[in-house]
């Protein structure tokens, strides 16, 4: 690991363990008005599977109780039906996207999904998400699994890692592709209020078969990102990457009333690019906002021939699309509002779907040769406009940044930002606690742990019952 660190490589191994720390160290202080738990979820797979790619390593969660100025830590991973079946064999059986690896009997389990990519409080249940399967329900506190959740046959089929929460309803709102079977057009989606009920559950075809991380949603809509990573049976079935980069089939955006239908989507189209990660959107009169971090080519996957897609044009910068759902044309806007390359945006969530005036993301430090490690963050306001900018030491790197709020009557944006932080030298982790509105002054508070946090996906704050 140390040769790792030292040749500049990110925080990607596994660590091999789960452990509890019922008390952590802090230097600083934290704030008292933290009381919950930071859940954070990310690829950590329990054995080396040959040819497999960095999105598919088993979940592991890693979980932050702050407590009255105190830390503890636990982590554990999720025991899906995947997991469990090699645990019990010893080795790894599948190398992703439901590949059985050579000399894997016939007889073996299928593969049962990763849960690795977030994992998200909703109506008394927390679940751990991954795209291509059903939500795996975690116990809080404990991190035991306690199995699918399909909210008693009201849905079923792959259910995305970003479903959104209405703040003003309470209602949760996802999608799902491949909903009709492995690379097909088919998406579903649906809506789960704050009871916990399945209140609608439908499908759509899309123009193609693509990879659909994330999706918008506003107050009174819904869009559907239909970009070029796309999926294909045939390229599977033949060895070859089962998702691939085709910017030939260009950028396509579905547009649909959240209370209309399907068929009453409008598709909108642009110049091929790639978002994984949605900041936030809004309606401002008939046209609708939104802010992404989009990506010229998409990063860590190659052209169907196996060549790699361009360096310079794979790295997200965050850009506004809009939509003027009365003017006469199909095609929507891209105009980007910074030239810093980043990922993992977040908001106050009390303002998911609505104009929100602030907004946060990690990014890259331009001056250091590490493609992909995230070594800082930045603070922008409602336009996009730069507002605070903080970078780590040389080496280190950081996760995506959770904001949590002074409480629920706070302004938009009064509360603190938390970021698990790779310590490169000491080869251990972080957590580290921001002031959000003046993230320039550095963490005021770290919790140190004994050992490395890899790098992960997502990850969200529950506050104390």
């Amino acid at each position: 690991m140390q040769q790792q660190v030292d040749a500049g490589l990110t925080n990607r191994p596994p660590i091999p363990f789960e452990a509890d720390a019922p008390f952590l160290k802090v230097v600083g202080e934290l704030p008292r008005e933290l009381n919950g738990t930071l859940y954070r979820n990310g690829p950590n797979p329990q054995f080396d599977a040959p040819g497999a790619h960095w999105f598919v390593g088993d979940g592991m969660l890693h979980a932050f109780h702050l407590e009255n100025g105190r830390a503890s830590y636990r982590n554990r991973w999720v025991r899906t039906p995947k997991w469990q079946a090699e645990h019990d064999a010893g080795r790894a059986l599948f190398g992703g996207f439901g590949r059985k690896l050579p000399g894997v009997p016939a007889t073996a389990t299928q593969d049962g999904g990763v849960a690795n990519t977030n994992i998200i409080f909703h109506a008394g249940r927390l679940l751990a998400l991954e795209e291509g399967h059903l939500p795996t329900e975690i116990e809080p506190g404990t991190l035991a699994t306690r199995g699918y959740c399909n909210y008693d046959g009201g849905i079923a089929g792959p259910f995305t890692a970003h479903p959104k929460i209405d703040p003003v309803s309470g209602e949760m709102l996802f999608f799902g592709y491949n909903a009709a079977g492995p690379f097909t057009p088919a998406l579903s989606f649906g809506s789960v209020s704050a009871s916990g009920a399945v209140t609608r559950f439908d499908r759509f075809e899309a123009p193609y078969a693509s990879m659909v991380h994330d999706f918008i949603v506003t107050d009174r809509h819904l869009l559907f990102p239909i970009l070029p990573i796309t999926g294909s049976m045939q390229r599977a079935m033949s060895g070859k990457s089962a998702y691939a980069w085709e910017p030939e089939k260009g950028a396509y955006v579905g547009v649909m009333k959240r209370q209309g239908n399907a068929s009453d989507m409008v598709w909108f189209r642009a110049e091929s690019c790639y978002v994984f990660h949605i900041m936030n959107a809004w309606e401002d009169g008939d046209r609708i906002v939104a802010d992404v971090m989009q990506f010229e080519e998409a990063p860590l996957f190659s052209h169907p021939d196996g060549s790699p897609t361009d360096p310079k044009k794979s790295r997200a910068r965050l850009c506004r699309w809009t939509f003027d759902l009365a003017g006469n044309t199909d095609r929507f806007t891209q105009s980007y509002l910074d030239d810093i390359t980043g990922e993992f945006p977040r908001i106050d969530d009390r303002r998911a779907g609505l104009v929100s005036t602030c907004g946060w993301y990690a990014c890259a430090n331009p001056d250091l040769p590490m493609f992909g490690a995230l070594s800082g963050l930045v603070q922008v306001d409602g336009n996009g406009a730069r507002r605070g900018h903080y970078l780590l030491p040389a080496g280190d790197s950081l996760s995506e940044p959770v904001f949590v709020a002074r409480g629920d009557d706070a302004t938009e944006g009064d509360g603190w930002l938390l970021s698990a932080v790779w310590r490169a030298r000491e080869n251990r982790s972080d957590l580290a606690v921001f002031n959000a509105t003046d993230i320039e002054a550095g963490p005021v508070a770290l919790v140190q742990l004994g050992h490395r946090v890899p790098d992960g996906f997502h990850g969200n704050w529950v506050a104390a019952a």
